[in-house]
């Protein structure tokens, strides 16, 4: 990859961003008011720019930056904390974040992030709004649980029925939107022709993983965190594991291996044979989801059904 003329690093936080332009070594603050981060984003032709994933408060800069054309990239803030302290800086400042974001930039090969087409990005945000009322329903089942107060346990019943409906109106809405879009309508009609692969986790995998079909099978491991890192060092050779990548991905392909491996012969062989191994059952089936998702990423990729 051929880096930009100048990157810039961007420190996001839910009311300002600080900036500091590599080339320059001029660093900024601005308000994350749309328009100050239009006019941000028209200044920055030839400019890459590098920021962390901040729990949704990136989104402002990235719709403005993606609008304006402006190559970019979200980064892992675990990776670029790492970076920090590989440059000898242990200290944690928003200014001192933005610079090391860009000197992140200029030093490794970042990818641009490709742009989500507005129908995917609305599938992500409805997928994301359902991963968080089932959380909620599970943390309302556990205090169910523990509640011995007849009252409590009444408002707990009350708000669960709450979340439940809730629960199925954004899933109607989900299927809705799949449908409504041609092109989502076919990916999510052949990821479910797989094992394991209902409506919930192919959602899942058609939000945040727009790359399917587009990598190859290393890189779409990596991306959904299944991907196994080696452990070694001279003459010892440790457990590898996996970590990193997008965790709702990596948590829909487990279970929809789990379920493969109990329903497909060819992944319940698969599970008894790595059994017989004497592989653990998580190990087992992170092999397996692994697997599954290699087969999904060539399905998607050569336009094929699961045979």
């Amino acid at each position: 990859m051929t880096l930009p003329r100048h990157v810039l690093g961007v420190d996001v936080a839910r009311d300002w961003i600080d900036t500091f332009d590599l080339a320059s070594g001029e660093a900024r603050r601005i308000a994350t008011r749309p328009a100050d981060l239009k006019a941000l984003a028209a200044r920055l032709e030839g400019v890459f720019v590098v920021f962390e994933a901040s729990g949704g408060h990136e989104r402002p800069l990235m719709d403005a930056l993606e609008a304006a054309g402006v190559a970019h990239a979200r980064v892992n803030p675990r990776h670029a904390r790492e970076f920090a302290r590989a440059c000898g800086k242990l200290a944690k400042t928003d200014r001192v974040d933005a610079e090391m974001l860009a000197r992140m930039g200029a030093a490794l090969d970042l990818r641009p992030a490709a742009p989500l087409d507005p129908a995917r990005r609305r599938l992500a945000e409805l997928v994301a709004r359902r991963n968080d009322i089932v959380t909620a329903i599970t943390a309302e089942k556990q205090r169910l649980a523990q509640a011995r107060e007849r009252f409590v346990q009444l408002s707990i019943q009350r708000l669960l029925a709450v979340l439940v409906r809730q629960k199925k109106a954004i899933e109607a809405e989900i299927t809705a939107h799949t449908r409504a879009q041609a092109d989502l309508d076919v990916l999510d009609q052949r990821l479910r022709t797989a094992p394991g692969i209902g409506p919930a986790n192919a959602s899942v995998i058609m939000a945040v993983l727009p790359e399917l079909g587009r990598v190859d099978r290393r890189a779409i491991a990596a991306l959904a965190g299944l991907a196994p890192q080696a452990n070694d060092s001279g003459h010892r050779k440790g457990r590898r594991s996996v970590w990193g990548g997008r965790a709702p991905a990596r948590r829909a392909l487990y279970i929809a291996a789990f379920i493969a491996s109990r329903s497909d012969p060819m992944f319940k062989a698969m599970r008894q044979r790595l059994e017989a191994a004497g592989k653990p059952f998580k190990v087992a089936i992170i092999a397996m989801a692994r697997k599954l998702l290699t087969i999904l990423n060539a399905m998607v990729r050569d336009r094929r059904d699961y045979a």
